[in-house]
Parts: structure tokens; sequence; C-alpha cells
């Protein structure tokens, strides 16, 4: 039996990882050569603003930031490290990262409450979005569940993680630093690589070529410029 979980460790850490990234660079760049007009977020605002707004702000904020302490924790580890040698900063940072984790995944119930319940947003919803907001759910509820189950994980992710991930990017995988977290730990990290691999064939592929000005533009206001009455009657 541990031999079946070593090849299973194997797989999922050593093999996936490098079939998720092939998978992304090649039809990545293959959709964007042959269907560049896909590139794009597929919006339902014009559908219906108002839970849109609910759900995709706070969605974009709490994902940026989150994500943007994992690429912190793998470029500067030991910075890191050393700034959790700190009770006090270890305990900001970790109930910072807890908080922007929690404004994502409320941001994205909403999203997904939104295209359960309005009529219009379901209709334009197709089966590769679902798939792909429960990848995300998953993915969100997981990194959760570690910072409240397996604290410390900025700690952790510098010292376990970023080898691992440093390892890859070598080309000699090195598993040892993966395979004794915890089973919470290890969807966390699959799914993403999972995600990853669907990247290609999702609305993800927008944030590749689209900055995201609309996080602190004003709302825009769409006014008709002819009488509705008339096309209404016609």
């Amino acid at each position: 039996m541990s031999s079946f979980f070593a090849y299973l460790d194997m797989l999922l850490f050593a093999v996936l990882p490098y079939l998720a990234m092939v998978i992304f660079l090649v039809l990545t760049i293959q959709r964007y050569r042959s269907q560049t007009f896909t590139y794009s977020s597929l919006s339902s605002q014009f559908l219906e603003n108002q839970f849109h707004f609910w759900g995709m702000v706070p969605f974009h904020y709490g994902i940026i930031t989150v994500l943007g302490g994992h690429v912190v924790a793998f470029l500067i580890p030991r910075r890191i490290l050393a700034w959790n040698s700190v009770p006090l900063r270890l305990y900001v940072l970790e109930v910072s990262a807890l908080i922007f984790g929690i404004l994502t995944i409320v941001g994205l119930l909403n999203l997904i409450a939104r295209r359960l319940t309005d009529a219009k947003a379901k209709t334009v919803t197709s089966t590769g979005d679902w798939v792909l907001l429960v990848m995300l759910a998953v993915q969100v509820f997981s990194g959760i569940y570690i910072a409240i189950f397996h604290g410390w994980g900025s700690s952790w992710f510098a010292a376990a993680a970023t080898p691992y991930l440093r390892s890859l990017l070598t080309l000699r995988p090195d598993i040892a630093f993966i395979a004794a977290m915890p089973w919470m730990v290890k969807l966390h990290i699959v799914n993403a690589w999972i995600v990853i691999g669907l990247f290609p064939f999702t609305r993800l592929v927008h944030i590749l070529v689209v900055p995201n000005p609309y996080l602190w533009r004003k709302p825009q206001l769409v006014r008709w410029n002819w009488d509705r009455k008339i096309i209404r009657q016609s």
C-alpha cells in the first residue's frame, strides 16, 4: 500500500505539473493565434450588474492579493521566514491572508449564486464555466481550510512548497517536501495544477491580455440613444 501512495505522489506532484504546464503553454498560444477574439472574460455585466459587482470586485481583490502572497513567498522565502520570526508579524500576515481568502470566497459564492438565480446569467453560463467555478471553489475552500486548521502556512510554504516548486523549475522534481503534507494541502496543490491545465479552455485566458482597470475605475453607465417604446412596439 505504501508503494501505491508513493507512485500516486510521484504521478500527482512530479508528472501532473509538467503535463499541466505543457498544456497551458501550447494550447494558450494556439488559442491566441487561432481564436484571438476569444481572449475575453465574456462578461455578463450588461445582463445584470448589481450582484455582478458584489461578486467580481471582492473576488478579484481577494484572489489577486492571495496569489500575490504566494508569489512573494516563492521569490523571497528567506525574508518571509525572517519576517515570521517575530510572532506579532506572523499573526498579522496569517490573519491578513485569511481575511483576503474569505473575501475571495464571498465574491465567488456571490458569482455562483448569481448564475444560479439570474435567468439571463444562467442562460449564458456554459458547462466549462461551471467546471471552472467548481474548481476555483475547491481551491479557495481548501486554502481557507489550510489557513484555519494547518496554521502558519506562510512559513511552511516558504520552507517546503517553495523548494518543491523550484525543483520543478530545475527539472529535478523533489516531492519529499510535499509527500508528508496533510491531505488537504495535497488537494490544494493538485487542484492548482488542474486549474493551470484547464486554463487554455476557459475564460481565464483574459488574464494574459487584459489589464484590470475595472478594479478602480468608475462604473460604466450605458444609455439608450433611441426610443425604446418604438422598438418594443415593433
